[in-house]
């Protein structure tokens, strides 16, 4: 059972920065699109930014211009960093891949890390 690995959240001021960093452990065959998806309490996950295999990207309104995701095709990372935080960005956040895996047949599915939590407070 593949698990992604999160890191790099924390408590940060307004205004400031945090770079998050995901490793997807095991032997993938492919790996599609990675992305983050943010999830604040008592509302729905939702889709932050996303890159395709490609390097295209896709990004929330609300972070547009202030975050960036990249990507690590040869060691299966993804990154996301996170500028000029506002109080509003605070959230659990997750990483996800669409990838597939060989045991003797192709098996592809969507995983998902454990999330990382992100506090935007002064």
């Amino acid at each position: 059972q593949v698990q992604l690995v999160e890191s790099g959240g924390g408590l940060v001021q307004p205004g400031g920065p945090l770079r998050l960093s995901c490793e997807a452990p095991g032997s993938f065959s492919s790996i599609n699109a990675m992305g983050w998806y943010g999830q604040a309490p008592g509302k729905e996950r939702e889709l932050v930014a996303a890159i395709s295999s490609g390097g295209r990207t896709n990004y929330a309104d609300s972070v547009k211009g202030r975050f960036t995701i990249s990507r690590d095709n040869a060691k299966n990372w993804v990154y996301l960093q996170t500028n000029s935080l506002r109080p509003e960005d605070t959230a659990v956040y997750y990483c996800n891949l669409d990838g597939c895996t060989y045991t003797g047949a192709f098996y592809c599915r969507s995983y998902w890390g454990q999330g990382t939590q992100i506090t935007v407070s002064s």
